[in-house]
């Protein structure tokens, strides 16, 4: 009857040595970016001119992504070869 009891607190041990070891990182804080808001289009510029516009947001708007896509890749690598 003992060796259960046994088992039991060398798991005990294991465990509560286990959670000694083990290193909790903060959460990485996330600026809260407002996204940009499309201009309203002014009839006084060409068609041209206001696809250009639209075509450099979303340019904009996809390099952005990227960004933050490395950013957490880089995160992540760091926090897996850390451990």
């Amino acid at each position: 009857m003992t060796n259960w009891q046994a088992d039991l607190d060398a798991l005990v041990q294991e465990t509560m040595a286990l959670t000694k070891s083990v290193r909790v990182e903060r959460p990485i804080l996330r600026a809260v970016v407002e996204p940009n808001r499309m201009l309203a289009l002014s009839l006084k510029n060409s068609e041209r001119d206001q696809i250009r516009q639209r075509v450099a947001n979303f340019k904009a708007h996809q390099e952005r992504f990227a960004r933050e896509r490395e950013d957490y890749a880089a995160s992540l690598l760091e926090r897996m070869r850390g451990q």
